[in-house]
């Protein structure tokens, strides 16, 4: 599966089913760590089988160059940019 930080992803098992999230660290190649800046805040991403999530070819490009320089992001960030991708 081909999966990249910043990539907007749908839950599609377990109790947050449904929800939107965006990728934001690579563990291994089974899992990754996401956030939606809510309830799974930056500080604690929601570590994730990439089965159980279905990916969109969204890319929040300006959150991908952060995460990728290890620069600061923030929750609000985060949420600002799911609040403008569309749904499914």
């Amino acid at each position: 599966m081909d999966l990249t930080l910043g990539q907007v992803v749908y839950s599609k098992a377990g109790r947050d089913k449904g929800k939107k999230f965006i990728v934001v660290e690579m563990v291994d190649d089974l899992y990754v760590k996401i956030s939606d800046g809510d309830l799974r805040r930056i500080e604690n991403p929601k570590l994730k089988k990439m089965k159980h999530l279905q990916v969109t070819g969204e890319i929040i490009l300006p959150l991908k160059e952060k995460l990728e320089n290890k620069a600061r992001v923030s929750n609000a960030e985060i949420r600002k940019a799911l609040e403008v991708t569309g749904d499914l």
